[in-house]
């Protein structure tokens, strides 16, 4: 299998009701998760070499739904369904990350 060009990683974690640190499930990342996979079966992104994964908890909950792309590592969080094909075509695409979904610089603070 070749590398990849880019690749997703889509968190999709759930907690119960009422933990501590809260979800990205709890704020919609099904949806976030269900465009990104439509995006890539409509523009047939797997086959140009994209590679796209769900994952357990990528750290910032407060802040989800979140994504990071690598090799760059760039998160995106608060993400919605409207934003994915923003960065599907932006920073997959034309290698330019969509500024206005960037997580925050101290996010890791």
């Amino acid at each position: 299998m070749p590398k990849p060009k880019k690749h997703i990683l889509v968190c999709v974690q759930g907690r119960p009701q009422g933990h501590p640190r809260g979800s990205c499930q709890d704020k919609g990342c099904g949806q976030v998760w269900q465009a990104f996979s439509d995006e890539f079966t409509t523009r047939n992104l797997w086959a140009a070499g994209f590679q796209l994964t769900n994952t357990g908890c990528l750290g910032p909950c407060q802040a989800g739904p979140t994504a990071i792309v690598y090799p760059e590592a760039v998160m995106y969080t608060g993400l919605k369904p409207t934003d994915v094909s923003a960065i599907v075509e932006e920073h997959l695409l034309l290698d330019a990350p969509v500024e206005r979904l960037l997580a925050p610089a101290d996010i890791w603070s």
